[in-house]
């Protein structure tokens, strides 16, 4: 039980909270009875295998201001047994509708999640235990059967055992299509699944005789009782009010799934989403072990391309929890249902666009739901409560700020006019300053809709309140988490898509046209590689001599992605992190710090490693707690130009 067994060490292991001065102002967001469900499984082998899980599901009352009381059934994976859970806790919701709940089943830890539409979606991931947490309104009128009326897509995923009991191999997922007639019928099922000892291959099955029916204003979903079938035996859906969102999972099992009615007025698919998903990569099974991990994040989805971030955990792939910042594609003009070859991951939307839910493919399950973030606007100075980006790659506001690196902050009436500084950073600009904890931090560039400022090389606090003075008038505060790393590469167009800010020796731009070679050391201009040595004044140019290395190990990779959307962390303790990965090989990094003459901006040496496929590769760079793998790097065979690998390339060119 997971409760008695492992709430001492997670106290000790808590994750950033920092609840004095993180921004509660969307408390109210949350604000009545939810219906919620929440599964946790705990790894205990090196094969992925389950050492314990649990599932709850019930009840959860916010009061609108920070406080929640659960009532609800605790599911055990070691004894089997069903059991009451009534438990009160706290929560802390920003305006952005991003914050934290006291996780109701371990001890001493948070879930970090999203409020939009109403919905809550949420992971743990500090907590050295990979699960979701799912929450929707009750409706203001008890459902019945007549609530459920329509056709609907669900994904949906069952989890692997123990060694003893199928373990890894045994976890699978399924798209399922149903219709419901609104008083008590589904009749046929529709079941795509994949199951991780059948390798990429699907399986397809036709459920027959599925009924509903309303219970305690929930919705109780029979499938076939038969072990053949995917999908079998009792299922508790939850149902948002208006019918359009559709979670739940067994009572007796450790499942969950995520669903959209669908119709037929298109998705229009596109603009910002909050994220939670889950992943299980099994495409390692040969080789004896499968990944799980779990994430919440964001995305900016616009004219086909996408930039997400994940903060995940993924017990095998690395020591702790990582933020992965990664890129996508999509179908303009999709009819709300498309197959993403990169991640291996079909997606489906619910009319309009506002909630998409995804179905991992092939060797890599898992299960996804995506909730289009609200609009927001003000009067006055205004930041917009999730307009806080990395300046290189666009991470979104979810990945936080790391010490030292350039952040582009969204919002209305933010300056006067336009102003580009010049170096060393002022800490005013036309009339302007961007307050840190209270304090004003360098500013390089302000217009009315956008600053570009940097964030304090000698932050420590967990939480960083970031505000904007527009000719004294001071504006709402935002509070973003505060990490060790968040690399991001600059690229060409600026945006965080497409070419990467490379060059050569002779400081020409690595392009198509002038590809980097094998051999050869490059510069990459970067953001976000944290603390520096020796220390450097906030907004300074960076010495030309004793010059200033990064703190963090920073490693790099080119040519290779993880499916999932996201790269493969590799970190020091994951046993299987590089094992994941196919098609990337890592390059040596020979130097890794402040651009001499530089203000606020990172360099990193890379020499192209052997065994590329020429053309264009995914450039990736890593640090302790995060990687980036949005940039693009031209590479071909050939003699490189001649330079010192031991010094940093603009020093030699100067």
């Amino acid at each position: 039980m997971i409760i008695a067994k492992f709430g001492l060490a997670i106290l000790v292991t808590a994750g950033p909270m920092a609840a004095q001065i993180w921004d509660n102002t969307g408390n109210d967001l949350l604000n009545g009875t939810y219906y919620f469900r929440q599964v946790i499984y705990v790894i205990g082998d090196g094969a992925g295998d389950l050492q314990d899980a649990t599932a709850v599901y019930g009840t959860i009352a916010f009061d609108g201001t920070g406080g929640y009381s659960i009532s609800a059934s605790y599911l055990d994976y070691q004894s089997g047994s069903i059991a009451p859970l009534s438990v009160t806790g706290t929560y802390s919701i920003s305006a952005s509708g991003f914050g934290f709940l006291s996780n109701p089943v371990l001890s001493g830890q948070s879930v970090y999640g999203l409020v939009s539409k109403g919905i809550f979606i949420g992971s743990s991931t500090e907590s050295g235990y990979n699960d979701l947490f799912i929450a929707a309104p009750v409706g203001s009128a008890q459902a019945t059967e007549a609530t459920l009326k329509g056709s609907y897509s669900i994904a949906y995923f069952n989890s692997p055992g123990t060694g003893a009991q199928g373990g890894v191999a045994d976890a699978y997922d399924a798209l399922l299509q149903l219709t419901a007639n609104g008083a008590g019928s589904i009749g046929t099922v529709d079941v795509t699944a994949y199951i991780g000892s059948s390798g990429a291959n699907a399986t397809q099955q036709t459920e027959s005789g599925v009924i509903y029916s309303a219970s305690s204003g929930a919705e109780v979903v029979t499938f076939p009782s038969s072990s053949s079938d995917i999908v079998n035996g009792l299922e508790f859906l939850y149902i948002s009010p208006d019918g359009s969102f559709v979670f739940g999972g067994s009572p007796q099992a450790f499942d969950m799934f995520v669903g959209v009615r669908t119709g037929t007025s298109g998705s229009n698919f596109g603009g910002f989403y909050y994220q939670v998903g889950l992943d299980e990569d099994e495409s390692n099974l040969a080789s004896g072990f499968g990944l799980l991990d779990t994430f919440y994040g964001s995305f900016s989805a616009n004219n086909g391309n996408i930039v997400g971030h994940q903060r995940l955990l993924s017990p095998l792939e690395n020591a702790g929890a990582f933020s992965v910042t990664y890129p996508a594609t999509y179908p303009k003009g999709s009819n709300g249902t498309y197959t993403d070859s990169i991640t291996s991951t079909q997606y489906v939307s619910g009319e309009g666009g506002a909630i998409v839910i995804g179905l991992g493919q092939g060797t890599h399950l898992g299960i996804r739901v995506a909730v289009q973030a609200p609009n927001f606007s003000s009067s006055g100075v205004y930041i917009y409560p999730n307009g806080v980006v990395n300046a290189a790659s666009s991470a979104p506001f979810t990945a936080g700020v790391v010490p030292g690196e350039l952040i582009t902050i969204y919002g209305q009436d933010l300056a006067p006019g336009t102003e580009i500084a010049s170096v060393p950073f002022p800490m005013t600009l036309n009339k302007v300053q961007v307050l840190i904890n209270g304090a004003a931090v360098p500013v390089y560039a302000v217009s009315a809709t956008q600053i570009s400022a940097q964030v304090p090389f000698e932050i420590t606090s967990p939480v960083a309140q970031i505000q904007v003075v527009n000719s004294g008038s001071l504006s709402n505060a935002v509070t973003e988490f505060v990490y060790q790393t968040l690399p991001g590469v600059f690229t060409e167009p600026p945006g965080g898509l497409g070419l990467g800010a490379v060059l050569h020796a002779n400081f020409e731009l690595v392009t198509e046209q002038n590809p980097a070679k094998v051999g050869e050391t490059v510069l990459v201009y970067a953001t976000g590689l944290g603390t520096v040595f020796p220390t450097v004044a906030d907004g300074a140019a960076a010495p030309l001599s004793s010059l200033s290395r990064t703190s963090n190990v920073i490693t790099a990779y080119i040519g290779g992605a993880k499916a999932g959307g996201a790269p493969a962390p590799s970190g020091a303790n994951g046993p299987h992190a590089i094992t994941a990965v196919t098609g990337r090989v890592k390059a040596n990094v020979t130097f890794a710090g402040l651009a001499p003459g530089y203000a606020g901006l990172y360099q990193i040496n890379v020499q192209i490693p052997s065994g590329l496929t020429n053309g264009d590769n995914a450039l990736d760079i890593e640090g302790p707690d995060s990687s980036m793998t949005e940039a693009i790097i031209p590479i071909s065979g050939g003699v490189p130009p001649t330079a010192d690998p031991s010094m940093p390339l603009s020093v030699q060119g100067r």
